[in-house]
């Protein structure tokens, strides 16, 4: 089916072919990075036990443990029937202040700040450079206008995958892979503070802006915007958890 494929296509970037010794660590880590970048939402199927696998390169029952922990760490469930599957768990919860000074404890900001600003705009500037062909451009709009439409509690998923989506049009495998990670952890961060209209409404703006500049094949123009705009989040995180 034209929608499953193309729903495992844009899990591609996460989803690789574990390295032999550590298949059921490497896989359980990049189904987390899959959930915690919100690339299947909660109460969404997670692709096929076979199809996967295959992604993954392991075997099923290699899977089938990794959705066990998954299932008793309560982030995934599965169901029977003609419309089963594994589906990814609603959080329900918001972190209490224990969770968020334990996560904020565990990781250096600054270091995920200056990571991800360095990846983000090579991604930019990268996509402006290379030129996006017709597809490309229209991924790209397509991501953009569905952070035009979310709902502000969809907001952060959906501005995952549009950062998510210039990482991989950077036609880097190995900048994409390294921006979900660090992606990953800085939407832990994101978590711990609140959403905020205006700051949105600003980066909606910049999005559009830097969306031009690529297009237009302004590499220089896309990295400064780019720029300006994890400065903004940068300053919103260090304000609220620094």
């Amino acid at each position: 089916m034209a929608g499953e494929s193309e729903f495992i296509d844009r899990l591609m970037p996460v989803l690789r072919p574990v390295r032999a010794g550590n298949g059921f660590e490497e896989a359980l880590e990049q189904i987390l990075q899959v959930i915690r970048l919100g690339l299947v939402p909660g109460g969404g199927r997670l692709p096929a036990e076979r199809d996967l696998a295959e992604l993954l390169g392991i075997s099923r029952v290699t899977l089938r443990e990794v959705l066990k922990v998954l299932q008793d760490q309560g982030l995934v469930e599965s169901r029977r029937g003609r419309y089963g599957g594994t589906f990814v768990l609603l959080r329900t919860e918001s972190p209490g202040e224990d969770e968020l000074r334990r996560r904020i404890a565990s990781v250096d900001i600054e270091d995920v700040l200056r990571f991800r600003e360095v990846l983000e705009a090579g991604a930019a500037e990268l996509c402006a450079a290379r030129g996006l062909d017709g597809e490309g451009a229209d991924r790209l709009r397509a991501a953009l206008t569905a952070t035009h439409e979310a709902p502000l509690q969809d907001y952060r998923r959906r501005d995952t995958l549009f950062h998510l989506t210039l990482a991989e049009l950077s036609g880097s495998a190995s900048l994409t892979t390294q921006y979900a990670a660090v992606r990953a952890g800085l939407n832990d961060l994101l978590d711990c503070i609140p959403l905020l209209v205006r700051n949105l409404e600003h980066s909606q703006h910049q999005h559009t802006s830097l969306v031009e500049a690529v297009l237009d094949g302004d590499g220089e123009a896309a990295r400064a915007v780019m720029r300006e705009h994890c400065a903004g989040t940068a300053a919103l995180l260090r304000g609220f958890l620094t």
